[in-house]
Formats: structure tokens, sequence, C-alpha cells
């Protein structure tokens, strides 16, 4: 009995923390090195721009591109330190995800230009994030409702709103520090600008910025409707992860009568 109990307390830690599967620290590690490497190299290149020219690139192509590798390097460390230092549980799956977004966005997105290259690559990169974020809310709701002596309710419609706006919320910040760095250091996040550097105007220009708001709304949608059926239904990731939150114990550490 007490080995069981430890196996399952060596699970949930892992869960806790998802840096401890071997696996996902290679990945860890393999995404991280594909943002610090780049560094260096574009760096070098910005540096070097007039002895070695590269036809399409501009210097503010480059502090884009180091900006948002330095941004990487960052945000790949953020679940971690969630984890460790603020107690959240972080579900191995979500971690990887995140981590193979991160890569696609910055890595192949900007230093691999599949932004250009790749139809639709933004607007994928989009769907996926704000899904993410999506699930993210209803994780947010059990862990701000997770004290122990909490004694507020929350339907899964009223919590399934929440995730929705939230996700959209976060989709629509983004927008915003897009279009505030490009103001500020010259860049092109908002690709206003093609890749021959022809400046787009009128509408053209805020295609961009509108369709990536389009698609946050409904990958934010699809997440809220699969995480609202989950919590209906009583199964399933969401509603996993909302059942073992400290809000469904009583201060003894019991079930709730909703968490049986």
């Amino acid at each position: 009995m007490k080995q069981k109990k430890a196996q399952n307390h060596d699970i949930k830690t892992q869960e806790k923390h998802p840096k401890h599967h071997i696996s996902v620290k290679m990945i860890y590690f393999f995404v991280l090195i594909s943002f610090i490497v780049p560094i260096v190299f574009l760096i070098f290149r910005l540096i070097f721009m007039d002895e070695f020219p590269d036809v399409g690139r501009s210097s503010s192509d480059y502090v884009l591109m180091i900006v948002q590798c330095v941004l990487g390097a960052i945000a790949v460390n953020i679940p971690t330190v969630l984890s460790k230092h603020l107690n959240v549980r972080i579900p191995v799956l979500i971690y990887i995800l995140f981590l193979i977004f991160l890569y696609c966005a910055i890595f192949l997105g900007e230093v691999g230009s599949f932004y250009y290259i790749v139809p639709h690559w933004d607007d994928i990169l989009h769907l996926f994030s704000s899904m993410m974020t999506g699930f993210f809310g209803y994780m947010l709701v059990a862990i701000l409702n997770g004290h122990k002596n909490a004694k507020v309710n929350l339907s899964p419609t009223f919590i399934a709103i929440f995730a929705f706006c939230f996700s959209v919320t976060i989709g629509a910040v983004w927008e915003i520090y897009e279009f505030s760095i490009d103001g500020l250091l010259g860049l092109n996040s908002q690709k206003f600008r093609l890749e021959d550097g022809v400046e787009l105007i009128g509408r053209n220009a805020l295609t961009d910025t509108m369709k990536d708001i389009i698609v946050d709304c409904l990958g934010a949608l699809a997440a809220t409707i699969l995480g609202w059926a989950s919590m209906l239904k009583r199964k399933g990731f969401v509603y996993d992860y909302y059942s073992e939150a400290p809000l469904n114990k009583k201060p003894d550490g019991t079930d709730t009568e909703e968490a049986k």
C-alpha cells in the first residue's frame, strides 16, 4: 500500500514538474539551443552586413529575429518557473505542445522565414496558440479558485466564457505588443511590409492583424467548446485537471460533493 502511494506521488511530481521526463528534457534543450545559437549568428550578420550582404534581409529583419529568439529563450522557461515557484501543476502534453509552438513560431517562422515560405503558417500558429491559451483559461480558473477555503461554485458555462475571453484577450495583447515593437524598433512583426521591403497601404496593411484576431477567436471558440463539453460530461483533460484542483477539496483533504 505504501509502495503504491509512493508511486502515485512520483507520477504527480513528474506531472507537476514536466522537465523531470527525460524525453521532455531533450525537447526543452533542443528548443532552447535553437534560440540561443541563432542569436550569435544573427548578431554577427547584423554587424557585418556591409561585408556580407544578404539579399532580401534588412537590418530590421535581423533585429526582429534577435528579439524573438531572446523572448523565446525566456518564454521556454516560464512553465518551469510556474510549476516550481507557484506550485502550478502543468500537464506534460500541454508543456510539450508549448515547446513545439515556440519552435515553430520563432525558429521556423522568423529565422527560417516560414511565415513567407509556407502558406498560412501564421494562421496555423495563431489557431494553435489560441487553443492553448483557451485551455489554459480553464486551468487558470482552477488555479485562482483553488484555495482550500474557497466557497465559490462556478458553472461550466461561466468557466467556458472566461476561458474564451481570456484567450481572445491574450491574442489582442499580442497584437498590441507587435504594433508597439514595430513602432519603437522599426520592425515588421505585423507583416505590413513584404519580404522585398515594399510597404502595404490601406486595407492590405491591416489584413495580417485582423486575420490574426479572427483566427484567435476561432481557436479560442474551439478550445472553449471542447473544454465546456469536458466539464459537462465529467471526463477528459479539462475536467480531470479542474477536478484535481484544491477547489474540489475540503480543508481536511477529502472530496467535496461536486468532485465525487
